[in-house]
């Protein structure tokens, strides 16, 4: 069995049951859920290692997680006071009925505003949706939350105790717990796109699926009753201006091509259209999010115009002022070198804490090669 395989499985289908049996099935306890999907996954290992993968993988860990579901619930008091009665009533098969592709789609947009509870902090809240609901490993939530392992192992194991002290999961949420909530579920949403993007995978780094499951999430929140919210759409006019981009970023046998290098022939000129659709719909309200301002960076990357830097590096700035991080200030001192000057943007990216970060030594031998200093930019390549 391919290992490679397994953890695709893995990646795509661990915190779609989790979602489903928390939602669905009504269980109101990570561990409790969690520790299930666990079984599940070594209970295929298993089997799979001697009769080898199935046809459909999927269908077959959702029958065995149902089962396990079942016969844990036999095993407790639950069982005899809650479960038995509805046995006997005619409906109880509808309740146990296959996990259905739909079902899988409400348990984890609903799952990911359940735990987004004001009771947790924002970064707990986002460790551990990352977790439980997207399947990310420590490894690439700390990459998301620009920690590292230890923190976020200990931000996860705070936050489960947390919500086992308060008690079961709130799982019937008011319009207001969802209006509330929103903010942190596009961020969940917007880093997801992200770990799809830039994948943290060294065999694969671009992970279409995962980035293309974030956009469907988007979505699916205008489905919902947020259809004039503007961060939805301006979230989701950033995702189509990137998503224009897979395809003539593929260089082949796993390499990337640069924005400079790519064919703008091969760009997805729809997604372009619907980026530009999205963002102009989320502009109708006098708002500005991290959201909007990322979309707008995109949208100038779409086009050729004179003061296309300049635009670009005033919206760097404005959102800096909103969210500052070393990457947003790292890009933005590529902008300042396009749109002013190479020398400047080389003195603020030198104030960086970035040298261990290949993108920082590729972005600072870029400049380098601009500037026509070759043997400054030997030396960055090399550090990359």
């Amino acid at each position: 069995m391919e290992e490679s395989k397994l953890t695709k499985i893995f990646k795509t289908e661990y915190s779609k049951l989790i979602a489903v049996l928390c939602h669905f099935y009504n269980v109101k306890e990570i561990q409790r859920a969690e520790d299930i999907v666990s079984e599940t996954f070594l209970t295929a290992m298993k089997t799979w290692a001697h009769n080898g993968v199935p046809d459909k993988p999927a269908a077959w860990l959702r029958i065995v997680a149902k089962n396990k579901l079942l016969d844990q619930l036999k095993r407790t008091k639950t069982y005899q006071y809650n479960i038995k009665p509805k046995l006997n009533q005619e409906n109880v098969s509808e309740h146990w009925k296959e996990i259905t592709t739909d079902i899988i789609k409400d348990s984890q947009l609903k799952m990911m505003f359940v735990v987004c509870s004001p009771k947790i902090n924002d970064k707990a809240k986002i460790c551990l949706a990352l977790r439980i609901l997207c399947g990310f490993n420590i490894n690439e939530i700390a990459k998301a939350i620009l920690s590292n392992n230890e923190t976020v192992t200990k931000i996860l194991f705070r936050a489960k105790k947390k919500i086992k002290e308060h008690g079961a999961l709130q799982l019937n949420l008011t319009k207001e717990d969802y209006e509330k909530r929103l903010p942190s579920v596009l961020r969940i949403i917007y880093l997801l796109f992200n770990e799809g993007y830039y994948s943290s995978i060294k065999e694969q780094n671009l992970q279409v699926e995962i980035c293309w499951e974030a956009l469907r999430l988007a979505m699916q929140l205008l489905n919902k009753g947020f259809k004039q919210e503007p961060s939805i759409y301006a979230l989701i006019s950033l995702m189509c201006f990137h998503a224009s981009r897979f395809e003539a970023r593929n260089a082949g046998d796993n390499n990337d091509l640069t924005f400079y290098q790519q064919d703008k022939s091969v760009w997805n000129k729809d997604l372009i259209t619907k980026g530009e659709k999205y963002l102009n719909l989320a502009s109708k309200e006098r708002v500005i999010t991290k959201y909007h301002l990322e979309a707008s960076i995109a949208y100038w990357h779409t086009n050729e115009q004179s003061d296309k830097w300049e635009n670009i590096l005033q919206l760097y700035d404005k959102l800096l002022t909103i969210e500052y991080s070393s990457i947003i200030a790292m890009n933005r001192t590529y902008a300042l070198a396009k749109a002013r000057s190479v020398s400047h943007a080389i003195q603020e990216a030198s104030k960086l804490e970035l040298k261990n970060n290949n993108l920082y030594n590729c972005l600072m031998a870029e400049l380098y090669k601009m500037k026509g200093d070759e043997e400054s930019e030997v030396v960055f390549l090399r550090r990359a």
